[in-house]
């Protein structure tokens, strides 16, 4: 069946790009409006009105997508985001950008599900699925190191009062894609029920599911503190401009776009599990000498360092992913992805809220640090129980 996945590569791989653009675009944001005396707090609860809509609408947008396909949905979802991107410029105040990432948001739990779907439909074995959904989450790592640079460039040029209009080139990449997809034939949909019922939830309330979602949240909580919050940490804590502060976010990026590609083509040669736990060793380590150059202050080497953390980050989520959605019935694949896209958005908004306070305080950049590698001990130590838990259980990895 891998030979169907070529058939839908480029637009699943744009629609990953985009909105990657538009939910990544968080750091630049916080920078911008930072300076507009916008507290912290304030900007770190913005990461809320993106993450909670996510979390609050996935359940019924998986009964959306059974209802009209997957396909169609991620039409819809991407009609919706040009369309917020062209009206974005022309509105301003706080409150607006509040409402821009709720339906921001909400249509990423759309497309994202549907991705899902698409791919599960297609792909069915389960090392074509981890390669496949390694080059497509790629895509939505290369969206932040675009989305990051472009900004950084329109912010440092002339034109630096017209940023927001860089949002219109994301609106014209979605229509593009949108005619592409029209164009594009994938597996339908398995046949399932169109009506959500809590009832249908209660089979993924046992332990192995709980220390998956656990994982995927410690898992998320890591990314978007990196993302989000890293322009921010190099702008006060290693006085660099905004310019130079961006372009961390975006090399961080870059490399994590590079972790999941090598991932994609590698990944038949290693077991799922050693490869999982080798690349969270990797990350403490980089983790443990980045914090020990800041503490020596060699603070100019720590602006290339940090960023090679995305190595070894990024192939985590497609990872743990993939191994577990290959064991998901094709009936179940939107209400399990559903489940993913909630916890992936709760570990994003409780990181930044955690982030936001921290910030508050002179030196709290570096406690972040600390919180960060916390949690990276506690995805280690939960993978490794996951994965003895689900041998004894099930004799599957």
């Amino acid at each position: 069946m891998i030979q169907n996945y070529s058939r839908i590569a480029l637009p699943l791989k744009i629609s990953f790009l985009i909105f990657s653009m538009v939910l990544n675009c968080m750091g630049v944001i916080i920078l911008q409006l930072s300076a507009t005396n916008i507290s912290y707090t304030n900007l770190g609860f913005l990461e809320a009105f993106k993450d909670l809509p996510i979390a609050i609408f996935s359940l019924f947008a998986a009964t959306l997508i059974n209802r009209f396909g997957s396909k169609t949905s991620l039409i819809f979802s991407l009609l919706i985001v040009a369309i917020c991107c062209i009206l974005l410029p022309f509105v301003g105040g706080f409150w607006f950008f509040k409402l821009w990432f709720a339906i921001m948001g909400i249509c990423f739990s759309v497309a994202k599900i549907s991705v899902y779907g698409i791919l599960r439909n297609n792909i069915l074995q389960e090392i074509p699925l981890a390669k496949v959904m390694s080059s497509v989450e790629a895509s939505f790592m290369i969206g932040i190191f675009v989305v990051n640079i472009g900004f950084g460039w329109l912010i440092s040029s002339a034109y630096s009062e017209y940023w927001k209009f860089g949002f219109w080139i994301i609106s014209l990449l979605a229509f593009a894609n949108v005619f592409l997809l029209m164009k594009t034939i994938v597996v339908a949909d398995a046949e399932h029920s169109q009506i959500f019922s809590f009832s249908e939830i209660t089979g993924f309330f046992n332990r192995k599911y709980f220390i998956f979602f656990l994982i995927i949240f410690s898992i998320v909580f890591i990314e978007q503190n990196f993302n989000s919050w890293l322009p921010s940490f190099y702008k006060k804590h290693l006085n660099v401009n905004s310019f130079f502060a961006l372009q961390a976010s975006a090399f961080l990026a870059l490399f994590s776009y590079i972790g999941r590609i090598v991932t994609a083509r590698i990944i038949q040669h290693f077991s799922l599990a050693r490869y999982f736990i080798g690349c969270t060793i990797a990350i403490l380590l980089m983790l443990f000498l980045f914090q020990s150059l800041v503490t020596n202050g060699y603070l100019q080497i720590t602006l290339f360092i940090f960023p090679l953390t995305g190595l070894f980050l990024s192939p985590l989520y497609p990872v743990i992913s993939s191994q577990t959605i290959n064991h998901i019935r094709k009936a179940e694949i939107h209400l399990f992805t559903s489940l993913i896209v909630i916890f992936s958005s709760l570990g994003s908004s409780v990181g930044s809220v955690i982030m936001s306070y921290l910030f508050h305080f002179e030196y709290g950049g570096y406690y972040a640090l600390f919180i960060s590698g916390a949690v990276i001990v506690l995805l280690l130590l939960s993978f490794i129980y996951f994965r003895s838990y689900v041998s004894k259980k099930e004799n599957n990895y």
